[in-house]
């Protein structure tokens, strides 16, 4: 296998960075795509109290374990298999579970902040950033918030105007000057992921 394609996919939180990752993984069969999702990389936090977990401010750059994201795609590249971690949200810590992913020729690296570290910046290949308005982005994250990490709604807004959108615009928002393709509107703009798709079977030929 030749060297691995890595395409990062950013934008803010709601924004549909991960539909489109979503949809462009679907579209390709397993032996030749992987996908490693930011999220999986909040830093282990079993030293912290619940109380102390609760707090965490899941939008700065310092919430990452970069430096296992970075070793990990760079493994990745070598052509070597990673147990990707996983998070639990609903405890606010790292899982024990892992789940394997081998080296493929194009490897999807989604999240809000991996264009924010200048080491995962220069690992990737393509970058694309997903730009969608503000408050499509707080319904969007209140139905997953609530739905999918047990969130309360009041809870969600509090974290969004005190965390989320102060984050957004110091460390998300100015990573768009990096991107190799901006995509307005998220996962309902059929038109760049379809141009996205014909990319990867380019690649893949």
């Amino acid at each position: 296998m030749s060297k691995p394609i890595l395409i990062g996919i950013t934008g803010g939180t709601g924004s549909g960075k991960s539909t489109i990752a979503d949809a462009l993984y679907s579209n390709f069969s397993n032996d030749c795509i992987a996908m490693i999702q930011q999220d999986m990389y909040y830093k282990d936090q079993s030293h912290l109290s619940m109380e102390e977990r609760v707090k965490t401010n899941y939008d700065h750059p310092m919430a990452f374990d970069n430096d296992l994201l970075v070793e990990h795609l760079k493994k990745l590249i070598n052509g070597e298999a990673i147990e990707k971690p996983s998070y639990d949200f609903t405890v606010h810590n790292r899982a024990k579970e892992t789940t394997l992913v081998e080296s493929r020729d194009i490897i999807l690296v989604e999240g809000i902040l991996i264009l924010e570290d200048e080491r995962i910046r220069d690992l990737l290949d393509i970058k694309v950033y997903v730009d969608t308005d503000a408050d499509i982005r707080i319904l969007r994250r209140l139905v997953r918030d609530i739905n999918e990490r047990g969130r309360t709604i009041e809870s969600v807004v509090d974290q969004y105007l005190n965390i989320v959108r102060p984050m957004h615009m110091q460390f998300t928002e100015p990573t768009k000057k990096y991107a190799d393709i901006i995509v307005p509107e998220g996962g309902h703009n059929y038109v760049a992921i379809d141009i996205l798709m014909a990319k990867i079977r380019d690649i893949l030929k």
